[in-house]
């Protein structure tokens, strides 16, 4: 009996979030106030009270979704995993809660992260769009054969795949997508082609950082968006923390490996409930539950 426990990506945050920690918990007081002074921004305001197009921003997005997790999980006297995973950004708060990063060194790197890819969406136009409906294998054949930069960015659970790229290879693979059977392709208002290969200035950027951070020992296996294995062992996870950027997130298979691996339940930590719908869709039999 393994309890898995999931962190969520972009798109989770809703004003107010967080709120109730920090009114409740000293130790999630602390860590929010403190993440005024490393952000350089009041992230504790447009969490609380914040407007969704305030929230939209990635460079708020991003750490306020990490902060949220990493505060749920280590506040929670439930808290307590044999693996763990987070969907995109959200393998750095599961890092965190798995004692791999301080507090501090997460939220450092989530923030130069999404600023990384912030600039790497404005160097060239590019979008992502969900394709609902078909085989992972066909929307990757599409995609192969579309002209320009278009590829499987996110396997969410079977059925579900989002793909990444130029504006106008993204629009030309959705015309196809939906030819060759697709319930839905439809592009999302993201602010550019994450987990794609327009991600490679971000990705040198955020290597840089991640070596000059200490990584300690994981408490637990951190099964990794990369190759959806699990890994302990220092040098791999930083690794793989950095092709996670230009490389699709494997959720699908993550989630898989876990249950053969003898996860018996998944606990979402953080804000929203899109993980513990994507579990049931890979296992409707599974127990999931959030901490929130």
């Amino acid at each position: 009996m393994s309890k898995a426990y999931v962190f969520p990506g972009q798109g989770a945050q809703f004003s107010g979030m967080g709120k109730e920690l920090y009114h409740n918990h000293s130790a999630a007081k602390e860590l929010i106030d403190q993440s005024n002074d490393i952000l350089g921004f009041d992230i504790k305001n447009i969490m609380f009270t914040g407007s969704d197009e305030e929230l939209k921003q990635t460079k708020v997005t991003q750490p306020a979704i990490f902060i949220h997790s990493v505060v749920a999980a280590i506040t929670s006297d439930e808290f307590k995993p044999d693996m763990v995973a987070g969907h995109s950004l959200g393998e750095f708060s599961a890092l965190v809660a798995n004692g791999v990063l301080s507090f501090q060194d997460g939220l450092s790197l989530v923030s130069k992260r999404a600023k990384a890819m912030q600039k790497a969406c404005e160097m060239q136009e590019s979008t992502m769009a969900a394709v609902l409906g078909l085989e992972d294998e066909v929307v990757e054949k599409v995609c192969a054969e579309t002209d320009g930069v278009v590829v499987a960015a996110n396997y969410n659970c079977p059925g579900q795949l989002v793909i990444s790229g130029e504006v106008a290879a993204v629009n030309a693979a959705c015309v196809k997508l939906k030819e060759v059977g697709a319930k839905r392709a439809l592009v999302l208002p993201v602010g550019g082609a994450f987990h794609s290969p327009l991600m490679e200035p971000a990705r040198e950027e955020l290597a840089e950082a991640i070596q000059n951070t200490n990584f300690s020992n994981p408490k637990c296996p951190v099964y990794q968006n990369v190759d959806a294995k699990g890994y302990s062992d220092v040098d791999s996870i930083k690794k793989n923390l950095v092709l996670q950027l230009t490389s699709p997130v494997r959720w699908t298979q993550s989630v898989q490996n876990m249950i053969a691996d003898g996860a018996s339940s998944f606990t979402e930590c953080g804000p929203g409930k899109v993980l513990q719908g994507l579990v049931k869709k890979v296992d409707r039999e599974m127990e999931v539950d959030g901490i929130s």
